[in-house]
């Protein structure tokens, strides 16, 4: 997700750096875009209006400018889907898997993490915390790979930025979910220069 172009680039390569550019995507796409899909999740699936959760999760997939990274998200969300239907076959599968078949539905990483989360009693806040959590992990596992840092300057960054995940929520959490917003040109740009890369070790 634009990582790998940033540090091919050179501008990206130092722990700083790679703090900066975390910080920088936990408040202004993951919060304010990814945790609002979550927030829908909790807002329309008890009151019935699961197209309004649909419409949302539509507007924020369109919004991804890169399709390498359209196609990301909604592939780590359909290996979510399998694993948590593995997981719990008796969470009410039947309207995301109709709305899903229907292509109402784009089965992002986001939507089904809001989705599993509700029907399991998960509170929003921690659902919401959860998510971002992961795009930390998942990028800072990304950049071990990708860049001259240890798994010990990898632990240190991660301790540092865990607080951010309340932080960040808190910020956000009021907003109605059709205000979801992103605002990280620079990293869109990255993204979509990905798939045109000379080398990748990474799909996307």
């Amino acid at each position: 997700f634009g990582l790998e172009t940033l540090v091919q680039q050179g501008r990206l390569t130092t722990i700083s750096e790679l703090e900066a550019y975390i910080r920088s995507m936990l408040a202004h796409s993951w919060a304010p875009s990814d945790a609002m899909v979550i927030k829908a999740a909790y807002l329309h699936i008890p009151r019935g209006e699961l197209e309004h959760l649909w419409e949302i999760d539509h507007m924020l997939h369109v919004q991804r400018v890169g399709s390498e990274t359209r196609l990301g998200v909604q592939k780590m969300g359909r290996r979510l889907l399998q694993l948590s239907r593995t997981l719990y076959p008796n969470l009410n599968w039947q309207p995301f898997d109709d709305a899903v078949s229907s292509g109402l539905c784009s089965s992002n990483h986001p939507i089904v993490h809001g989705w599993v989360s509700y029907h399991l009693g998960v509170p929003l806040h921690q659902a919401a915390e959860g998510y971002l959590y992961t795009c930390i992990m998942t990028c800072m596992n990304s950049a071990l790979r990708l860049m001259s840092i240890g798994q010990t300057q990898g632990q240190m960054l991660l301790a540092k930025l865990v607080p951010l995940t309340g932080t960040e929520w808190q910020r956000v959490a009021q907003l109605d979910p059709m205000e979801a917003y992103t605002n990280s040109p620079s990293a869109e740009l990255a993204m979509m220069q990905h798939e045109t890369l000379y080398s990748r070790l990474f799909m996307s």
